[in-house]
């Protein structure tokens, strides 16, 4: 990185900020423009920071894989434009002699990896392959789907935009590990795309073509990237669109058959999918899901044994039996949800992420005990956005955290479910203070 990456990180900052003033002026709340403005600033902030954290302090993909044979890629083209086509082709075709780093083959053949360095090659050629301009790139796609993933939730409770703003725009691990070459702002961006799309298309039937277009990038974005993201966020959305809408069902006994019959078959396909799980090493498992996380536990294992790091254990013994894994669940969900622990941190990024544990362990609690237990398991089971925000919050964490035993890794990997765990306790302090509760009332209903 040179004097260049600064001057070509400030331009770009210049053209965004002009860019998304234009888009600002849209927006008729004056509240949502100023969040918007303030969002997009920390946004830029983020990824200035964390430029400097993956070159200077903790090296990582960023350094070590995506950037330099994404530039690689990008010089080739530059010097051959015959050779474009490895852009639309697979990471396996590649001679490993093509590569910066002949060593790098083995990623090459992950599609998620190639994701990632395929679209750094492409907007090499818009930043001319400077880095921090890269980074700051990354960091706008993200926010362009974190803000469609506010305005989702804003549409629902207008009176909330502040509590979302908390738990979506300026949340610290969620803003910060989706601002740079990685593939989190990918997905975090196709997240909020698709909810947003989604919702418009399924529930107040708006521009179909487009918003058809849009799910149809994102899903191919999921099934190339992280597609247990998707296998783990679909059927609690899907819940919440037919619960919204209650001319569909208007039958209590209809809306629990409903909800079990989701919640029972997208933990069986949920299961089934392992295969197409990322494993740490940058493979593929193949199996179910027990299968799946004993392997993974045993190649975490097996690091642990060769380096110190940031490596834990869940407390709890897995044999790959389903009983097992119930047993399993509750550790890996704290895990995920709330560890590292201010005292298992060894580094900055582990550290700052402690901190955002403990504050999110301690809303948590707080929520509890001013609802108690029965309301707050109530208002899950009774407001369809609760237990769509919960449900896939929950799901997630069980298997990131009881398939990553790392912390480095943990604290980016459990970023899609933070926003919506955060959400949904909200949602209860919300309801619980706003409404009479009533345990007569029709469950899951809006």
């Amino acid at each position: 990185m040179d004097f260049l990456d600064f001057i070509a990180f400030l331009v770009y900052t210049m053209i965004f900020s002009f860019i998304f003033s234009i888009s600002r002026k849209k927006i008729k709340n004056e509240k949502l423009r100023a969040y918007h403005r303030n969002a997009f600033w920390i946004k830029v902030f983020a990824s200035f920071c964390y430029s400097i954290f993956v070159l200077y302090i903790s090296l990582g993909d960023t350094t070590t894989l995506y950037f330099p044979e994404g530039h690689n890629l990008y010089q080739l083209i530059l010097n051959d434009p015959s050779k474009y086509h490895l852009l639309f082709g697979s990471g396996k075709d590649i001679d490993a002699n093509m590569l910066s780093n002949p060593n790098e083959i083995g990623y090459f053949s992950d599609a998620g990896n190639f994701m990632v360095i395929r679209v750094t090659a492409i907007l090499c050629f818009i930043t001319f392959g400077k880095y921090m301009a890269l980074n700051l790139f990354f960091s706008m796609i993200a926010f362009t789907g974190v803000w469609k993933l506010y305005r989702f939730f804003c549409d629902q409770y207008p009176q909330l935009y502040k509590q979302f703003a908390i738990a979506i725009l300026f949340l610290p691990t969620f803003t910060f590990w989706s601002s740079g070459i990685l593939k989190e702002p990918l997905v975090i961006s196709s997240l909020g795309w698709l909810t947003y799309s989604l919702y418009q298309m399924a529930y107040q039937k708006r521009n179909i073509i487009k918003n058809s277009f849009r799910i149809f990038v994102t899903v191919y974005i999921f099934s190339s990237i992280k597609i247990y993201i998707l296998v783990a966020y679909l059927p609690a959305f899907i819940i919440f669109l037919l619960l919204k809408n209650t001319m569909l069902i208007k039958n209590k006994l209809g809306k629990i058959l409903l909800v079990a019959i989701f919640i029972t078959g997208s933990v069986f396909i949920f299961t089934k999918v392992s295969n197409k799980v990322e494993d740490s090493l940058g493979e593929f498992t193949g199996g179910d899901l027990t299968e799946t996380i004993s392997i993974r536990q045993k190649n975490f294992s097996k690091q642990s044994e060769k380096s110190e790091g940031s490596f834990f254990s869940l407390g709890v013994a897995f044999d790959g039996t389903l009983g097992s894994l119930i047993k399993l669940g509750p550790a890996a969900i704290s895990a995920t949800l709330f560890r590292p622990f201010l005292w298992e941190s060894r580094n900055i990024s582990t550290l700052l992420s402690s901190f955002e544990s403990l504050a999110i362990m301690l809303f948590t609690l707080f929520v509890i005990i001013k609802v108690g237990i029965r309301r707050f398991i109530v208002s899950i089971i009774k407001r369809p956005i609760i237990l769509y925000c919960f449900f896939f919050s929950i799901v997630f964490a069980l298997f990131v955290g009881a398939t990553t035993l790392n912390f480095g890794t943990l604290v980016r990997y459990k970023i899609p479910a933070m926003p919506f765990y955060v959400i949904s306790l909200f949602l209860i302090l919300f309801y619980n203070n706003k409404i009479k509760f009533n345990p007569k009332e029709d469950l899951v209903v809006t």
